[in-house]
């Protein structure tokens, strides 16, 4: 079975007295996710403005990863599959037809 999706990511930065802050929604088309991320540039730093656009921007897409991904667990774990126990074992897997 073959699938195409595409998913957008819209990102918006703004810089204030040192300050940027971004803010990424990702659209599925069925949900959207928000994440937020912020950049200090230390006083003593020289002012770099894209280096805060990269640090607030991937924060901001850090912060949405993280979502996405415990909204996969959730849904990993209501169809049966979940963490599996002991330190050699896959971080997820489907239950064991014996387990």
């Amino acid at each position: 079975m073959t699938r195409t999706l595409e998913w957008n990511v819209h990102l918006d930065l703004s810089e204030e007295n040192g300050t940027t802050k971004a803010e990424a929604v990702l659209d599925t088309g069925s949900e959207k996710l928000m994440g937020h991320g912020v950049a200090r540039c230390n006083p003593q730093d020289v002012d770099v403005p894209t280096i805060g656009d990269e640090l607030a921007a991937s924060r901001a897409m850090k912060d949405v990863a993280g979502q996405l991904m415990r909204a996969a667990d959730r849904e990993m774990e209501a169809v049966g599959a979940g963490p599996t126990k002991g330190p050699l074992g896959k971080p997820y897997a489907w239950p064991d037809a014996a387990g």
